[in-house]
């Protein structure tokens, strides 16, 4: 596992002056990247030789929750202020509001996103749903989550169910768990506990082709890789090799066999190997 440092004008992104990383993901040799909860731009690097291209400004987004990208579309989508997701083409020459399709419905609330085969899936805390739309922005279902359970992201497994990352109304601890389409829980993964500084940012997940799931343990500032039924395999990125950064948003990068992870301070490409 070799650790690509990305770089900004010749220096270690951590230490740009923009502020600390918000969001992060990757579209097939772009990483695109959210400086701040607030900024309505979105800047673009090479994921190969790590140079800042031109930025994308998306006006009339206001507070960026989430950002996910889509290979099988082509596309980038942010989660708005629990209020609607933006759709992005790669350049930002196409971009609008995307969802919902009418300004007057509330009912969406997306706290976090994920993508799998051209479906976008969004993770509402507010009212412990997914739903999950098709790349014309249909609706395909809702799934309910029981009422104990306050989501913070989910991703949908090879399988067909659905991997989310949680903690329990009033607990200590995240927790990872799969679920079906009624919402029933099937099994669960409890990672370390969690303080009030870290309670809403724990065990951000990514998943692969043969269902390994890579789960964000903010608390401890590393990354473990879970098999396809929530066992522990293995810490894959530890504390050195994050450099004691809290890592925040995950991507793997199937094609490529890399992990990019989003952390405080900057954001890296780690190579995956995967035994």
């Amino acid at each position: 596992m070799q650790l690509k440092t990305v770089l900004l004008d010749n220096q270690p992104i951590a230490l740009c002056v923009a502020g600390p990383i918000s969001l992060v993901t990757q579209l097939h040799d772009v990483v695109y990247v959210i400086f701040g909860s607030t900024h309505s731009t979105v800047a673009r690097f090479s994921a190969s030789t790590h140079q800042r291209l031109a930025d994308i400004n998306v006006e009339g987004l206001i507070h960026p929750l989430d950002m996910v990208a889509c290979e099988q579309t082509s596309q980038l989508y942010i989660a708005d202020s629990e209020e609607c997701v933006w759709r992005l083409s790669p350049d930002g020459a196409d971009m609008k509001r995307w969802l919902p399709r009418s300004s007057s419905d509330r009912s969406i609330r997306p706290y976090s996103l994920s993508v799998t085969s051209g479906n976008l899936l969004v993770t509402a805390k507010s009212t412990q749903e997914l739903r999950q739309f098709d790349a014309d922005g249909n609706q395909l279902r809702t799934i309910r989550l029981p009422d104990n359970v306050m989501p913070l992201q989910c991703v949908e497994s090879p399988a067909g169910t659905f991997i989310v990352s949680h903690r329990k109304r009033h607990g200590t601890t995240f927790q990872v768990s799969e679920v079906n389409s009624d919402g029933q829980a099937l099994r669960q993964f409890t990672g370390s506990r969690l303080t009030p500084f870290n309670l809403l940012l724990a065990a951000n997940v990514a998943t692969d082709s043969r269902g390994n799931i890579f789960v964000a343990d903010v608390y401890k500032s590393r990354v473990l890789l879970l098999d396809a039924h929530l066992q522990l395999r293995r810490v894959i990125i530890d504390e050195d090799r994050l450099n004691d950064n809290q890592p925040l948003r995950l991507k793997y990068v199937e094609q490529y066999g890399q992990l990019l992870v989003g952390m405080w301070n900057g954001f890296a490409h780690f190579d995956v190997l995967l035994r």
